[in-house]
């Protein structure tokens, strides 16, 4: 009887937000998979199943965690006889690492572009309070020199 060696391998430590492994690599299913997991906060096999619409095979989607987990970006534990899957990172440095790409690849790296795209939005209705916190973020950038 072989035993798994992702059994022994010591949980990792949080990384820092520049640290981690890159949203980059990930295939469009797998970052379906993570979205799912994210949005649970942990899952099995099973959950991503019955999440993901168009779901591949149960083997298939157990194949993609554990591919997900060589990557970097899940850990699991075992419970009541299956592996429970958490995020390695939190989701918001996750989403940091995401919007840099899509900066990279859409908007040339100009966050000024990426920013009037998003109130160029007809389907998102920005409150006042929302304008301002944005014109408060905005005023702390000048002053913090970014």
């Amino acid at each position: 009887m072989s035993k798994d060696p992702r059994k022994r391998r010591p949980a990792a430590p949080d990384p820092t937000p520049d640290v981690g492994p890159a949203q980059s690599d990930l295939s469009r299913r797998e970052r379906q998979i993570m979205d799912v997991i994210y949005r649970r906060g942990r899952a099995s096999a099973a959950d991503v199943v019955a999440e993901l619409a168009d779901a591949p095979s149960y083997s298939a989607v157990r194949a993609l965690l554990r591919i997900l987990e060589d990557k970097g970006h899940l850990r699991h534990e075992s419970e009541a006889g299956k592996y429970v899957y958490t995020p390695t990172r939190p989701r918001e440095h996750a989403g940091r690492s995401a919007l840099r790409r899509v900066l990279r690849t859409f908007f040339d790296n100009s966050a000024e572009k990426a920013v009037a795209a998003l109130l160029d939005l007809h389907d998102s209705e920005l409150s006042r309070a929302d304008l301002d916190r944005l014109a408060h973020l905005i005023e702390q950038a000048r002053k913090e020199g970014r």
